[in-house]
């Protein structure tokens, strides 16, 4: 089944505990960040970005006991879309409550090579991500399976990678 809509956006609503994502790509063609993208790109200035609709929820959520977490996967030197977002919108995510962590494969082996990007709920369900190479979104997919895989890569994701600010703050370009 695909998602999107109210179906999707439901997904988040309901968690009971936890949402969390693997991010893999060091670029997502999103058309809402199309503009920005292009002014950092250019080095224009940006309008600051102190909250939206994400990051409320998220800390909404948190004061519900609910998490929300992702791991992103990069290597170095980081791409101008990974600037554009560790600068743009990490920093204000983690502030309301986002477990962001940075898992960088520059000098090692990934570990979680070849697993492709997705959500999980709960540890209940996993929704695909399926993208073009180039970042831009092909569809959201619940996956109909065993979700225990899922799970073990989270659990690695989590155990190799390192908080957003320690990252960024341990000299690592953001």
């Amino acid at each position: 089944m695909f998602l999107d809509g109210e179906n999707w956006s439901r997904r988040f609503a309901e968690i009971t505990r936890e949402a969390w994502r693997l991010e893999t790509l060091p670029q997502y063609l999103v058309p809402q960040e199309a503009e920005e993208f292009s002014a950092f790109c250019e080095g224009r200035p940006l309008a600051p970005y102190t909250t939206s609709a994400y990051s409320e929820r998220v800390a909404r959520q948190r004061t519900e006991g609910k998490h929300q977490g992702r791991v992103h996967i990069v290597t170095r030197p980081l791409s101008d879309y990974l600037r554009f977002e560790f600068s743009r919108y990490y920093a204000v995510h983690v502030q309301a409550g986002d477990h962001i962590r940075i898992l960088d494969v520059t000098d090692r082996p990934n570990p979680l090579e070849g697993v492709q990007d997705f959500w999980m709920f709960d540890r209940s369900e996993v929704v695909l991500m399926n993208y073009e190479a180039d970042g831009a979104q092909i569809n959201r997919e619940v996956f109909e399976g065993d979700v225990s895989p899922f799970v073990e890569y989270q659990r690695i994701a989590i155990a190799e990678s390192a908080p957003f600010e320690e990252y960024v703050n341990g000299g690592h370009p953001a």
